[in-house]
């Protein structure tokens, strides 16, 4: 049987300012690689500096609800997600996963996903996906290589965490979701993975390292479960 992996691709990495077509590049090729061992992957593409560029230009014009906010990040995400569904070619499903509790069907061997509901992000998206097939294990990947005991962007001491418990990861973040949030996993999908004891790798954007973590060896970054 073949090996499904669920990855939650930070919209940070497709793109950061621009549309980073060199890590785009590189990613394609290592998950086609993959492919051909075997594996079948469920690809969740958030919104990034994308969606906070619309969200941001938006606001300065007129006064938004948060569902306006939201709805703009969902559309972002799914930008990116047509994207990189069009650098797979004719590898990748020729349609986007938007509900993920809908029955999900492989004939090929890459299905890409985006945004579905306002107040749910791409990660609540991926967890939900993966408990439809049955998979306890979702790989996060971010600008951000580990998950850290403080915002390491504002806190120089902040440490880096090998592993943590659910409980005590959700001590780190905000309790609630709200759009263009910037967390390693935001505080809907982390309660609900916990509830359903699914484990996240929390990597970077090193495609050395998602080899690694793709081969079952020893790689850079945080288990959260």
């Amino acid at each position: 049987m073949a090996k499904t992996v669920v990855i939650s691709l930070g919209g940070s990495l497709i793109h950061p300012n621009e549309v980073d077509i060199e890590f785009l590049k590189n990613f394609r090729k290592l998950i086609e690689r993959f492919t051909l061992r075997g594996f079948r992957f469920v690809i969740y593409c958030g919104g990034g500096k994308l969606a906070r560029k619309m969200q941001d230009a938006a606001s300065r014009i007129t006064k938004l609800e948060n569902i306006d906010l939201d709805w703009l990040g969902i559309h972002a995400t799914r930008l990116n997600a047509e994207l990189v569904k069009t650098i797979f070619g004719k590898d990748a499903e020729d349609f986007l996963i938007v509900n993920p509790n809908d029955k999900i069907k492989f004939t090929k061997k890459i299905i890409v996903a985006c945004g579905w509901l306002p107040g749910w992000s791409t990660d609540f998206d991926a967890v939900l996906a993966a408990k439809n097939l049955g998979i306890k294990e979702i790989i996060n990947m971010s600008n951000v290589d580990y998950v850290y005991d403080k915002d390491p962007r504002k806190f120089k001491g902040a440490k880096k965490l090998g592993r943590v418990k659910w409980k005590e990861f959700r001590k780190l973040i905000d309790t609630k979701w709200h759009a263009g949030m910037n967390a390693p996993f935001d505080p809907i999908a982390a309660k609900e993975a916990e509830k359903i004891k699914t484990r996240v790798n929390f990597i970077g954007k090193d495609l050395k390292n998602l080899e690694k973590l793709l081969e079952g060896k020893k790689f850079e970054g945080t288990v959260i479960d």
